[in-house]
């Protein structure tokens, strides 16, 4: 049994000062105000610091200095040490077929031998996405036509595992690669990434499950309906369907997306619908011109925005810096949003029954101290 006490707990929508929190067989036992700590539990003092639950990363590719398929246990580490609970390892389109089998093998070992305990399944950012945008394009074998010999192992080896798949709704039989994901994972959620859609195409697949923009405003395309007229497209569907939750990268100079935009999209969409990722990727390109101070973002050799290297709790930062949210605001964002879009009910939330994941952080979203399952967590 463990007990944490001198915190404020935060909650989606309040706070409880003088706040205890009491975990047993790693779940939530009980929680609340001045709470009477059982004899003989293990005390953690916060310090007059704030316990919220452990964050939920479902976008990011490794720590921006590995991928998870290169060292599955450092990547995990690394996250555990910055308050990140729960993680979906995105494996991008620029994988081909074996790759991306081999990669689910490394990462689900790792696993299973208890080197990554905060692995929650799988983001696959492709592998049908629209080859014009996005970081190593150059190098998407995906660009020939939809094939189901093709796509069919790497959908039956990630099988329930894959809580997201992301597409491009505007390539040519998409919905058969939607249908067969969704046969093999009923929950799955599907996502519009690097796309130029129409709203009609991206709406085309919502019965399926699609209720999520990558990456919100970045690798989406403009369609002009007439010069100088601005058309619709992915964005505008985002921000448009209330069903659809919007992915944001928070980096400290709003280079991914403006300040001003991330207010906008903020009042738009609403506290609910805003998920914050960090999409941290590896490139060991130059900073282009105009960026040499970007110290959290990444560039591939061509010159492109190639994700970030950051951890979630850096973009949570970065979020209340840039729009002034709240503490609640930002957990939301980063915990309880995402896991209620993965239906993953014991988490995102610190209640009783729930998972004892659990971070502790200063009023700057400086991890202090990470919880999983119960047990203080320290690297090796």
């Amino acid at each position: 049994m463990l007990a944490i006490k001198n915190v404020t707990v935060v909650m989606p929508d309040h706070m409880i000062p003088d706040g205890v929190i009491i975990t047993d067989g790693g779940k939530i036992f009980d929680v609340g105000r001045k709470l009477n700590i059982p004899p003989g539990a293990k005390v953690i003092d916060g310090e007059g610091n704030y316990a919220g639950p452990g964050l939920v990363d479902i976008h990011t590719h490794g720590d921006g200095d590995r991928y998870f398929y290169d060292d599955p246990h450092t990547v995990s580490d690394t996250l555990l040490r910055h308050g990140v609970t729960s993680v979906l390892p995105a494996l991008y389109f620029n994988l081909n077929r074996d790759e991306y089998i081999a990669a689910m093998d490394v990462i689900e070992k790792a696993a299973e031998n208890g080197e990554f305990p905060n692995f929650a399944g799988y983001y696959m950012e492709g592998p049908y996405l629209n080859p014009k945008f996005g970081c190593n394009k150059e190098t998407n074998p995906w660009r020939g036509a939809i094939n189901k010999k093709d796509y069919a192992p790497v959908v039956d080896r990630a099988a329930e595992k894959a809580r997201v798949w992301c597409v491009a709704p505007e390539r040519e039989n998409i919905e058969e690669f939607v249908s067969y994901a969704k046969m093999k994972n009923g929950g799955a959620v599907f996502s519009v990434a690097h796309s130029e859609a129409t709203p009609d195409e991206i709406e085309r697949l919502m019965p399926y499950g699609l209720r999520l923009g990558t990456h919100h405003t970045n690798a989406t395309g403009t369609l002009e309906s007439f010069p100088e007229c601005r058309g619709v497209c992915v964005d505008e569907a985002v921000q448009y369907n209330d069903e659809i939750y919007a992915e944001l990268i928070c980096d400290f100079l709003g280079i991914h997306v403006h300040p001003y935009l991330l207010r906008l999209i903020a009042k738009i969409k609403g506290k609910d619908k805003i998920i914050l990722i960090s999409d941290a990727f590896v490139a060991d390109g130059p900073p282009i011109p105009g960026c040499e101070e970007a110290f959290d973002i990444n560039f591939d050799h061509s010159g492109e925005i190639a994700g970030s290297r950051m951890t979630l709790d850096i973009a949570c930062r970065n979020m209340m810096l840039h729009t002034g949210c709240s503490l609640c605001d930002v957990f939301k964002y980063a915990s309880f949003n995402p896991s209620k879009l993965l239906s993953m009910h014991s988490k995102g939330v610190i209640k009783k029954g729930n998972d004892a994941d659990i971070v502790i952080v200063d009023h700057k979203f400086n991890v202090l101290k990470t919880i999983i399952k119960g047990e203080e967590y320290y690297a090796d």
